[in-house]
């Protein structure tokens, strides 16, 4: 990056598991992680949203950390930069604010660094950092991501179709995503995974084949993590009932929670916005949808942009 230039990079934010997808499933959402990096003689972050400010603001901050640390693995050093950041994404609410960081991370370390990463090694690196791939995944591709990560890969499948909308359902109280995992328990019984894994199968399929009830069923038939979780989520319970009384198709905790996520279909979800607000006037309800762009990277220098 030469002097004069700007370097914008937006990352939207993810829900994962939406119910029986584990720690495999994604679905990016319209609310954005916003950098604008320009050249400086010294590592200088300014946050431009309340929720970001405090964070550390020099290179201590956790997204040059990540960017840092991609660079070195490829025998590069990241230089100096200023960086002002501004965020939609609540942080500690289960929408993938830690994830959308790191990809930020990974992405401005490719940017300044010109490492030239692919998407798929990017998607690598991001879910080795998270230390699974549907976050990461969401903010990456867009859409909706399936994905696994062994050992020895991280493949994903990416579904842009999808013709839904989301109501978001945000209390006030953060949950950490080690409190959330604290309940899970160590092991399932043979045949509750088959169970388990029968209920993600048929919840990707029915979603894919635009079978909406379907997979809303499949999503309160959850057996991996929200039987376990309930008791960190008071309002899930009743938001499984009012917002399928009020039409939506499925309801699900978004990651760790406490968020949870209502699905309807396209052009219900303010109006279903609306009846929620009046019955849970505790809850911040926002009507979103499904981004399907991932990622973008934006170099601009005066009026000249090139998209990376």
């Amino acid at each position: 990056m030469m002097e004069g230039e700007m370097l914008t990079i937006e990352v939207p934010a993810s829900s994962a598991n939406l119910g029986p997808g584990f720690d495999s499933i994604g679905l990016a959402l319209n609310l954005y992680l916003k950098l604008e990096v320009t050249h400086s003689e010294t590592w200088k972050v300014v946050p431009l949203t309340s929720q970001l400010t405090d964070f550390p603001t020099d290179k201590s901050h956790f997204i040059f950390q990540i960017a840092m640390n991609t660079a070195k693995a490829y025998g590069k050093v990241l230089p100096t930069c200023t960086m002002e950041i501004s965020s939609e994404i609540p942080l500690a609410r289960g929408l993938g604010s830690s994830a959308a960081a790191i990809v930020a991370g990974i992405e401005l370390a490719d940017a300044l660094c010109g490492l030239k990463l692919s998407k798929q090694d990017k998607f690598g690196l991001a879910s080795a950092y998270e230390g699974h791939p549907d976050n990461a995944g969401a903010s990456l591709y867009g859409g909706l991501v399936i994905g696994v990560m062994m050992e020895s890969y991280t493949d994903a499948v990416v579904l842009h179709d999808l013709d839904c909308e989301v109501v978001a359902a945000i209390p006030q109280e953060e949950l950490l995503t080690k409190e959330s995992r604290k309940v899970l328990p160590s092991h399932l019984k043979f045949n509750e995974a088959v169970k388990a894994g029968a209920v993600g199968n048929v919840f990707v399929a029915a979603l894919a084949n635009g079978q909406f009830e379907l997979a809303g069923k499949m999503m309160k038939s959850d057996l991996y993590h929200q039987p376990y979780r309930k008791e960190l989520i008071p309002h899930l319970a009743d938001l499984e009932e009012k917002a399928i009384k009020y039409g939506a198709f499925g309801v699900a905790l978004s990651g760790a929670g406490p968020s949870v996520l209502c699905f309807t279909r396209s052009g219900y979800s303010a109006d279903l916005v609306r009846k929620l607000k009046e019955d849970m006037p505790l809850l911040d309800f926002k009507s979103l949808r499904v981004d399907h762009g991932g990622s973008t990277v934006v170099m601009s220098n005066g009026n000249k942009k090139a998209m990376s």
